[in-house]
């Protein structure tokens, strides 16, 4: 199959999954109990094969190997991708598919420990996309508005914007949550519950439950088996584990003083020394934002800890999950959110600005990528690399009162490269420094390109969109 004829299939096939998906996703929401049958062949079906493999073939992923030493290049190269959809199709209809173990990686946090990811196969990638496209339409109709992260069309800036709202309408004390490995901890018993509700295809729960215990090669070469959690870093991983974390959100709904009570029935509640709480959630961090007390916000968290345990064998981290006022202030996703009272005025208000630990990191970046590269190279060359990031950082900072630390990090960003250039050019004056290298303003400029300079990035405030957040299939 040549490229066109490639391309061409592609697009036949992505709308005849977008119109599926978009059948599963409307029956799903006209019938909360419905359990889906005879959803296998659609994970074997041609069309998802190769939409599946599409997007796996273009994720950062497609250069890294799994245990069996291929990656999409490979495939393409050795195979072919036609000749390796059709096996792999024949594979899961005879159900002699079975997912081989994942290999481990573990990957430095900032705080100096170590995040296990688990790269899968090539073949195992591809099934799970195509699983996931079949699995996603059907529970993103039951997950509830107070979930943001991994789902379609939602964003980190939804959840913070979420949070910005709320706390300044009377939510005022927050419960910062932490789940103690929670990628690592998920009961896969009580997870397979939760799927089994909405897929009554024993064939997809078997291959669900196949991915889920699929052993672990460690970085020493010893396999291992997995009896808990969905190892971070798969396709398949961020919906299980959403699956998984709305026993939480549920919870919540439910309560007396969730978002399902109305506005008289909070009110009702705040005058008899009751509190009114709401849930947001991105993945396994959330915010739970309480108009009470902090002895509320506290009773609230030991309810919480209580329905993590029982229902997904989750456990909270006891010195990350904090309790905090928004007029202290609290980080949130790279974020900062405080209230104070707004310059010339005497009346306060809820900023989110870019949070200390986001501006180290960036900061660190931009020194690391200016040590290691080498004076060898042209100027152009490390500007290329520090744009890049620099934009992108800023890009998601934007929407909010970022100006001040977009200052602060370009005059960091431009000592760094002067720094560079002096090491560059060890015998040079620095008059001749600014003349060769830098503009009238003193800013670095290659032969072709200049810094990027966050100093000149206009703030704007993100349009809070609430409830009202789309998802990407058609309702008709």
């Amino acid at each position: 199959m040549n490229t066109d004829e490639l391309e061409s299939a592609l697009f036949r096939a992505e709308i005849r999954v977008l119109g599926i998906q978009t059948k599963l996703h409307r029956w799903a929401r006209d019938d909360p109990h419905r359990r889906f049958g005879d959803l296998y062949n659609l994970v074997a079906d041609p069309a998802f094969l190769l939409v599946a493999w599409d997007r796996v073939r273009g994720n950062k992923g497609a250069r890294t190997a799994g245990v069996d030493g291929r990656t999409a290049v490979s495939v393409i190269t050795e195979t072919g991708v036609e000749e390796f959809l059709d096996g792999l199709r024949a594979s899961l209809k005879d159900r002699s598919f079975q997912p081989q173990p994942v290999r481990e990686r573990m990957i430095p946090k900032a705080n100096g420990k170590l995040r296990r990811l688990g790269i899968a196969t090539i073949r195992d990638r591809v099934v799970q996309a195509s699983l996931k496209l079949v699995l996603e339409p059907i529970f993103e109709a039951e997950f509830l508005p107070c979930s943001y992260g991994f789902r379609p069309m939602r964003r980190v800036h939804d959840a913070v914007a979420e949070v910005r709202y709320l706390s300044s309408r009377s939510y005022e004390w927050i419960v910062e949550g932490d789940i103690k490995a929670c990628f690592d901890e998920i009961s896969h018993a009580a997870l397979t519950d939760r799927v089994r509700r909405r897929v009554g295809d024993k064939r997809v729960l078997a291959l669900v439950k196949a991915f889920l215990k699929a052993g672990i090669l460690s970085e020493d070469r010893v396999l291992r088996e997995n009896n808990a959690g969905t190892p971070q870093g798969s396709i398949l991983s961020p919906l299980l584990s959403n699956v998984a974390l709305s026993v939480l959100d549920e919870h919540i709904a439910r309560g007396p003083g969730g978002p399902a009570s109305s506005q008289v029935e909070r009110a009702k509640r705040r005058r008899n020394g009751l509190p009114n709480y709401r849930l947001v959630r991105f993945a396994d961090d959330w915010c739970l934002m309480v108009s009470g007390t902090r002895a509320d916000a506290e009773v609230l968290r030991e309810e919480i800890t209580e329905v993590l345990s029982t229902g997904m064998g989750l456990h909270l981290s006891q010195e990350k999950t904090l309790i905090t006022h928004v007029d202290d202030g609290l980080d949130f996703l790279g974020w900062h959110i405080q209230r104070h009272r707004k310059r010339g005025t005497d009346r306060s208000y809820v900023y989110t600005y870019p949070s200390r630990k986001a501006l180290r990191a960036v900061m660190a970046k931009v020194k690391t990528w200016c040590r290691a590269m080498d004076t060898s190279q042209p100027l152009d060359t490390l500007l290329i690399r520090l744009n890049q990031m620099l934009r992108g950082w800023c890009g998601f900072f934007q929407p909010g009162v970022s100006s001040a630390t977009f200052g602060y990090l370009a005059h960091y960003a431009r000592e760094q490269v002067i720094r560079w250039l002096r090491r560059k050019h060890r015998r040079i004056t620095w008059k001749d420094l600014y003349r060769r290298f830098c503009d009238r303003g003193g800013w670095p400029t290659g032969e072709e390109r200049e810094l990027f300079n966050p100093q000149k990035v206009v703030t704007t405030r993100y349009q809070y969109r609430g409830a009202a957040i789309p998802n990407p299939w058609v309702m008709r």
